[in-house]
């Protein structure tokens, strides 16, 4: 493998010609049909195409829509049967291009396959309160990214297609993953909680994961910006949620390294030698903060916060011998467990769940700026 040669990314790059940049190393790398891990319906696809698709919305470039549609169609036959994976929530995540395709284009497949997704949610363990398992192989423990997984897809539908108790059903998960992952001593979230305390991992009183890990704490805050996208304006959940935000974003500035704006790959530890800031989860917080800003439910201080982990960024992405923009430093996918386990993950670059979040928070800078 040649060595990259790294041409740092201008400085004064804009928001929208970074996520441009970035959807477009993807493109001219892979066919929708050969995104990584190629032939399954998976969040790593999910992730990036929702990325994506935001990025088609702020554009109107109809290129990015073509490209999403030759992802989903490679997958889901004309009846709406796709082939997945079906005992976990990393299955369901990608059911947000089908709500997106099938408000554009007029084939029934996309919303047969959105209904299919709805239904295997019904089928999947739960704890004893009802919280869904992340996946069937871990029995009885709800990881903080599963909210998510699950969750905006479910709200999204609910919005989509009128069907309002699932917005009740969402914030069921979201207060039972609160009450079980938050550390109130930071006021962060840890990865993971074990109700049946048998994990090693698992604090034998708490059943709680040891560690904060950045990525999976990223998507429980963008899950809740998004809820509260979502929400019915006249919905009590937003009385709830906004709170929730509030002091998760403050305690995700006091966490911001000073001198990039880059968040640590283990948040909370990030005077310890070995840790490392990691790109993907620095998206999904700037992409929070941007998002809540947006909203109103932040205070407009919070988005110096979202530019300066911004042009951490752009102080860390480069360009490799074909031009294309690469995206170091991101966490390949992770299980759970103590320090040791986070901190020596393989790094990768241009792995889907970072380039799907940084063009996110490229998007949301760009609305957020007008």
């Amino acid at each position: 493998m040649s060595n990259p040669v790294q041409h740092q990314a201008q400085s004064s790059l804009s928001p929208l010609e970074l996520g441009i940049r970035a959807c477009q190393s993807i493109m001219e790398t892979y066919s929708p049909e050969m995104l990584p891990p190629a032939g399954r319906w998976h969040y790593h696809q999910g992730v990036f195409l929702v990325g994506m698709s935001q990025l088609w919305k702020l554009s109107r470039e109809q290129k990015y829509l073509k490209y999403i549609k030759g992802y989903v169609d490679h997958l889901v036959d004309a009846s709406g049967n796709l082939l997945l994976e079906r005992g976990e929530l990393d299955s369901v995540q990608a059911g947000l291009l089908l709500m997106e395709l099938d408000s554009v284009f007029p084939e029934t497949r996309y919303r047969a396959a959105a209904d299919k997704l709805l239904r295997l949610l019904s089928t999947l363990n739960r704890t004893t309160e009802g919280g869904y398992w992340h996946k069937d192989r871990y029995a009885y423990q709800m990881w903080l990214d599963g909210l998510y997984m699950g969750g905006v897809f479910t709200m999204k539908y609910a919005e989509q297609y009128k069907v309002p108790p699932l917005f009740d059903d969402v914030l069921f998960q979201e207060r039972l993953m609160r009450s079980h992952t938050k550390d109130e001593t930071t006021g962060l979230y840890y990865h993971a909680w074990d109700e049946s305390r048998t994990m090693p991992w698992a604090d034998p009183v708490s059943g709680q994961s040891p560690e904060i890990w950045g990525r999976a704490l990223g998507w429980y805050a963008l899950s809740l910006v998004e809820f509260l996208d979502l929400l019915p304006e006249d919905h009590s959940g937003r009385e709830d949620l906004a709170p929730v935000l509030r002091d998760l974003c403050a305690a995700l500035v006091r966490y911001q390294d000073p001198v990039t704006g880059l968040w640590h790959q283990v948040l909370d530890k990030g005077n310890e030698p070995d840790n490392w800031l990691e790109t993907s989860c620095s998206s999904l917080f700037i992409y929070t903060l941007a998002k809540g800003v947006r909203l109103g439910y932040l205070d407009p201080s919070m988005l110096s916060h979202a530019r300066q982990g911004y042009n951490g960024l752009v102080h860390s992405v480069y360009y490799n011998e074909l031009g294309h923009l690469v995206m170091p430093r991101i966490c390949i996918g992770t299980g759970v467990g103590d320090y040791r386990h986070y901190v020596e993950r393989q790094q990768c670059e241009n792995d889907l769940h970072g380039v799907g979040a940084l063009v996110m928070a490229c998007v949301e800078l760009s609305r957020s700026q007008g």
